[in-house]
């Protein structure tokens, strides 16, 4: 899964991608380099950013996920409100990609009325405040238990457990002790039997473990990410397509698939 924030305060590319043409077009350069989704964002989620108004975000995404529907590779939105996702949804989206795990009101029936994907994803407080003070008791079971609530609350609204993927939301309320300890046992997630996307990619963990700045994180994005894979990750959501491409067609080839 390739990243294109459409936002002037991205974390990981200094709001580079904010216009639409800028957008699409680096989303079509994911696609050249192999990325098999590609998640289309317009309200940054990093450590310490505030809520985007309805209006802002619907006028950033809407009109690049209307030149890039259609293309070779399936479009994710990343997006809380239930109004953008019906917009999303009636657009083309293939799947919704949701920090707040459709607990939004509305959010749940939003997703079930259609055939889109979904994706749960795992965060302790809000964007806002999230790192202000991560506290679990036993980072796995809390993280693994919350998401199991919520594939329970979307299969009950009506969406197939084959629509519904989940991420422990590396970085959303984790401190680095937690993320690792998530890295390190991803494949309790895998073993749930429900699609797993990890998303570690250029982080500020990684910044944490190797000193290096955020556009200098290519490689350990990709050792995450083929940890992710080896742990059972199904998807992986990066910004350097490319090399973590490369990287997972050795790690296949070693273990005998072919992709």
């Amino acid at each position: 899964m390739g990243v294109v924030n459409v936002t002037p305060d991205s974390f990981s590319d200094d709001g580079r991608f904010a216009t639409t043409h800028a957008a699409v077009a680096h989303a079509r350069r994911l696609i050249d380099e192999g990325a098999d989704i590609i998640d289309v964002g317009g309200e940054s989620t990093r450590p310490g950013a505030h809520d985007v108004v309805l209006d802002d975000e619907r006028r950033r995404v809407l009109p690049v996920l209307e030149q890039l529907v259609g293309t070779t590779v399936p479009i994710s939105v990343d997006t809380q409100k239930p109004t953008l996702m019906r917009e999303a949804i009636a657009t083309g989206a293939a799947m919704i990609n949701d920090i707040s795990a459709l607990q939004m009101p509305d959010a749940l029936e939003t997703v079930a009325a259609s055939d889109t994907a979904v994706c749960l994803v795992h965060k302790q407080g809000t964007p806002a405040d999230m790192q202000a003070n991560p506290h679990y008791h036993d980072v796995v079971a809390e993280v693994f238990e919350f998401l199991s609530v919520r594939v329970r609350a979307a299969r009950a609204a009506g969406i197939a457990v084959e629509r519904i993927v989940i991420d422990p939301g590396f970085g959303f309320g984790k401190t680095l002790g937690h993320n690792l300890e998530l890295l390190r046992r991803l494949d309790r997630f895998s073993a749930s039997g429900v699609t797993v996307l990890a998303g570690v990619s250029r982080k500020s963990m990684l910044g944490a473990i190797t000193g290096r700045g955020i556009n200098n994180r290519v490689f350990a994005s990709v050792a995450a990410a083929l940890i992710s894979v080896e742990r059972g990750a199904h998807i992986v959501r990066v910004h350097d397509v490319a090399a973590t491409r490369d990287a997972l067609a050795v790690w296949n080839a070693v273990n005998g698939e072919r992709r």
